[in-house]
């Protein structure tokens, strides 16, 4: 019911109001999906007002999860893999929050996806990335792409690297929200919802200029920042506390 609900707001609510009350709309959706799956977010390092347009968030991928996570706190426009938006229900729910998509090993589509991801963050949106490339466990960070960071350096923006990860009700690694490998959605779904409680935490570093920068330079930093929290547990906040929210 939730994701009929995302869909039809999609489709007819989206056309008639304008940017703000849409993203709006989106991070109420995405909070709420994250209390019906039992999963509490905690969010470190969340500036003061906010973040500003013309900013590309990069982050680490473990699971499908990822991108409500992020929208829960920051609404953004995403870079995805074409074939996300052949999905039952999810497809047409993220393609209508404005996602991009790009055929994968196709240059000419990522080229596409460049020019109007550029555009996109110099008219002041907020544009998210997986820069990995694909998923993982959460044990290992694979090393960043910069093809897709090449927007943001042209718009004279700014890259927000943001870590994943997601906890149990005691606050070990859960591997309850992977997606990787031949793991099917349903079958991760069904993990998640099988979790009674989750903690799912996401720090962010401070913002890297991505003025004069080289892409793959640029890409290597946001990936050390990001590789830095994953492998330290001092930012963990202990269960059953709250850590910095956005307002």
């Amino acid at each position: 019911m939730h994701l009929l609900q995302g869909v039809a707001t999609t489709a007819l609510i989206f056309p008639l109001v304008g940017a703000t009350r849409r993203k709006a709309l989106v991070r109420h959706w995405s909070a709420a999906l994250l209390a019906i799956l039992c999963a509490e977010l905690r969010v470190n390092g969340w500036p003061v007002g906010g973040l500003a347009g013309n900013v590309l968030i990069v982050a680490n991928h473990t699971s499908w999860l990822d991108i409500f996570v992020l929208n829960a706190v920051q609404p953004s426009r995403f870079v995805a893999k074409a074939d996300l938006a052949r999905w039952p229900l999810v497809g047409r729910l993220i393609a209508g929050v404005g996602t991009l998509f790009i055929e994968r090993g196709r240059g000419r589509d990522a080229h596409r996806v460049n020019h109007r991801a550029r555009a996109a963050l110099a008219s002041g949106d907020v544009i998210a990335i997986f820069p990995e490339g694909t998923t993982t466990d959460g044990s290992v960070l694979l090393p960043f792409h910069g093809s897709l960071l090449q927007p943001v350096i042209d718009a004279q923006g700014r890259v927000q690297p943001m870590a994943i990860r997601y906890r149990d009700g005691g606050g070990r690694h859960s591997d309850s929200p992977d997606y990787v490998g031949d793991t099917r959605f349903l079958t991760s779904l069904w993990r998640v919802l099988g979790e009674r409680r989750m903690i799912v935490l996401l720090d962010l570093s401070p913002p890297l200029s991505a003025y004069g920068r080289h892409r793959r330079h640029l890409a290597r930093e946001a990936e050390d920042a990001i590789r830095q929290v994953l492998a330290s547990t001092a930012s963990d906040p202990a269960p059953g506390t709250s850590a910095g929210r956005p307002a």
